[in-house]
């Protein structure tokens, strides 16, 4: 660990309490204006760093990590996804790495359920149809949507946001199930009135509504491929708040525009900004700005995690949220 103050690189703008409180802990650089860095300037940050924080935006390959010299002791992710670091790479290099895990809980799992009701009761384009001129008033079969209480919920992945879906669905009267690589405690799965499915083929094809809330890892890579899609009942809508990379984006849209599901709300994509043109043609596809976590409460809390794993990590101690291979 160096001695004295640490010299900490921010790649992004972070809340306003945030960063005054690095500026009082550490010597800082700040990033403004607040656009993602370019490689060059990542190559340059890992160079005279002692901590980085980056964000979902960084790819912090094992290409970038090869420029660093020996002053990067800590990466100091402001996120619970690592997908965009190389973890394996850095541990081998002595880097640690660490994440804010827990902090976007409540928050997802809040948007989760905002898309399920978006593109069930069809929200998005009952407002578009109000912002224009000409709206004829209320008729008895006009803007249909469906009922989601009573409806069977598949969630696919049953961790901290999974189980806060779950909670919240609940209470809107849906059944739950649920696939998960490790089954749940049985005083958990009571509480939740969770049903369990070893196999997730023969859970999709049973359920209304699925939800995505499992990480980007390479067996999660298009874990809903157009196989498993097809597997879905035409009635069945899939939202996801996760990983973009989790669905194969171009056979989702493929199959929404033949009428083979009924819907889809997506606060994340594939190929991150660049979304599929075909699917923003679609009324029954809800698309959100990847917003799930996008709140004042949440981002302030991510980042005092962040200085709590550099003032641990300072002290002479592993952060508390030390992030190692294989264990997401």
């Amino acid at each position: 660990m160096p001695a004295g103050r640490l010299t900490v690189v921010v790649t992004r703008r972070l809340p306003e309490p945030v960063e005054t409180r690095m500026k009082e802990l550490f010597d800082v650089e700040l990033r403004d204006p607040d656009t993602p860095m370019s490689r060059d300037e990542l190559a340059a940050a890992v160079k005279r760093a002692d901590v980085l924080v980056p964000t979902i935006t960084d790819q912090i390959d094992a290409g970038l990590l090869a420029q660093a010299g020996d002053k990067l002791k800590l990466i100091a992710n402001y996120g619970a996804g690592v997908d965009h670091i190389d973890v394996a790479t850095a541990r081998q290099r002595g880097i640690l790495v660490s994440n804010t895990p827990g902090v976007v809980t409540e928050d997802t799992a809040d948007m989760t359920m905002a898309l399920i009701l978006g593109v069930t009761r069809r929200i998005p384009e009952g407002i578009a149809m109000m912002q224009k001129e000409g709206w004829p008033g209320w008729s008895p079969m006009a803007m249909l949507g469906g009922r989601i209480g009573g409806k069977r919920l598949g969630i696919l992945g049953m961790g901290r946001i999974g189980q806060a879906v779950a909670r919240r669905a609940r209470a809107f009267g849906m059944q739950i199930h649920y696939h998960n690589r490790r089954r749940l405690r049985p005083e958990v799965e009571a509480e939740l009135e969770a049903t369990w499915w070893e196999s997730l083929d023969q859970m999709i094809a049973r359920m209304d509504v699925i939800s995505i809330n499992c990480p980007h890892t390479p067996s999660t890579y298009h874990l809903m491929n157009a196989r498993r899609l097809k597997l879905l009942k035409p009635s069945a809508v899939i939202v996801n708040t996760s990983r973009g990379e989790v669905i194969d984006e171009n056979a989702l849209t493929r199959m929404i525009r033949a009428g083979e599901i009924a819907g889809a709300g997506l606060d994340v994509y594939e190929r991150g900004a660049e979304i599929n043109p075909r699917l923003r043609e679609l009324p029954n596809v809800v698309l959100l700005p990847h917003m799930g976590s996008a709140t004042i409460e949440g981002r302030i809390e991510m980042g005092e995690k962040v200085i709590i794993n550099i003032k641990t990590f300072a002290d002479g101690h592993r952060p508390s949220d030390q992030v190692v291979p294989g264990m997401l």
